[in-house]
């Protein structure tokens, strides 16, 4: 890849959806700071301290007056980050699951695999993920990779490094956490777009856990239910189900791994729109 294209700290935004996240924000935002020199926060109308915690951090920050939804922040986090010319977005939760430490790592697997949406899969440390969640995540991983016609290792993962061109697709539908399955599939069948996974560690609010985290907004039925009919109507207005469940099967996940533990490092074989 010539060096002119290359993603680096000074080429991509951090973008941070937060809600209430004055627990952990300013860990977030501190870790993100070390390694990209532009971090967005978007505060979803929170009614805690969120905003005040990172006040003297240099980061750009958006409020919305009421909540908005993940949604929304994270269109608004897109625009402002292609606004200021960034080559690609880095997203991460707010309330600390993610670690800013596997930003260079997701870097890497984006200037390996130039133009495929890097998602941070969660498989490392997998027990500590509530069996509800991890259980969850195993069906949407299949419903979304069927509807985006090959399987994701981590499909639901907020810890995802998106390229210029997938935060630039306008009118993609979706509110809330089904925004986030609905722009892989918007990527997928309008730019051909792969998403290749790097293994990450599971962080969760538990009582053995030494960090503490807030509950996660993420509520398994309610939220499971909106993303798996969202995803079956687009399967089924696209027509061809079995022939893409076929296709779905014959593409096993990407997972950019050279330390070996996981799988070996795979190039992602080119998508065909539409």
């Amino acid at each position: 890849m010539p060096e002119h294209t290359r993603l680096d700290r000074s080429n991509i935004a951090v973008v941070i959806p937060a809600l209430n996240e004055a627990l952990r924000i300013r860990d977030v935002v501190a870790g993100a700071l070390a390694h990209c020199g532009t971090v967005i926060v978007i505060d979803d109308g929170s009614d805690d301290d969120t905003v005040g915690c990172i006040a003297d951090l240099p980061v750009v920050v958006l409020r919305h007056d009421r909540r908005m939804g993940k949604g929304a922040c994270l269109r608004d986090g897109f625009r402002a980050a292609l606004d200021r010319g960034c080559r690609a977005v880095l997203t991460m939760d707010g309330d600390g699951q993610h670690s800013a430490d596997d930003i260079p790592r997701m870097i890497e697997a984006g200037n390996c695999h130039p133009g495929c949406i890097v998602i941070g899969a969660r498989l490392r440390k997998r027990s500590q993920q509530p069996t509800y969640r991890r259980l969850a995540n195993e069906f949407g991983d299949w419903g979304i990779g069927w509807g985006c016609g090959y399987r994701i290792a981590d499909s639901q993962s907020g810890q995802r490094l998106y390229p210029a061109a997938v935060a630039a697709l306008q009118d993609v539908p979706g509110e809330d956490f089904v925004f986030e399955a609905q722009i892989l599939m918007s990527a997928s069948h309008q730019l051909g777009t792969r998403c290749v996974s790097i293994p990450i560690e599971s962080r969760y609010h538990g009582p053995d856990v030494v960090e503490k985290f807030r509950r996660s907004h993420f509520r398994p039925l309610r939220d499971l239910w909106r993303i798996t009919s969202h995803v079956v109507a687009q399967i089924f207005a696209r027509g061809g189900v079995l022939r893409e469940y076929r296709r779905t099967r014959a593409a096993p996940p990407v997972i950019h791994d050279p330390s070996g533990e996981f799988a070996p490092t795979l190039t992602p074989q080119p998508q065909r729109a539409g």
